[in-house]
Order: structure tokens, then C-alpha cells, then sequence
């Protein structure tokens, strides 16, 4: 199962995640931290929105953390 979390910490559970990086695409992003876990989910992501980002995978919330402020 797949969760992205809100601004405010919120878990969301997301049930297409090409719908969600085509959000994150539409929106102007140019990086998306994605959970290791969920590598199952990626199969279902064309190439086209892939390709137009910076994947950063993390392994635990911390982890998330540090990578998004750039220290890693």
C-alpha cells in the first residue's frame, strides 16, 4: 500500500500513482520523494511523467526528511 503525506503530515493512501506524479508534473515539480516500498506501484507509471523527474526514494520518515533539505 502506497501512502504520500500531506503539507500538514497527513498520510493520504493513493490508489494511482501515475495520477499522482501527473499532479506533482502539472503542479511544476521538479523532485518527488517516493517510498522504497512501494516498487510494485512504479510499474504502473508510463515513462513520460518518469522522465521528467528527480525520483528521490527513502527508507523511513527521517530519511524523507533528511533528503528533502538536502542533507544527506
Amino acid at each position: 500500500m502506497l501512502h504520500i503525506m500531506a503539507a500538514s503530515g497527513t498520510l493520504i493512501k493513493v490508489e494511482d500513482l501515475a495520477n499522482v506524479l501527473q499532479a506533482c508534473l502539472d503542479s511544476g515539480a521538479k523532485k518527488v520523494l517516493v517510498p522504497i516500498t512501494p516498487a510494485a506501484h512504479m510499474a504502473s507509471v508510463p515513462p513520460e511523467p518518469m522522465g521528467k523527474f528527480n525520483l528521490i526514494f527513502y527508507q523511513t520518515p527521517e530519511d524523507a526528511v533528511f533528503k528533502a533539505l538536502g542533507a544527506e
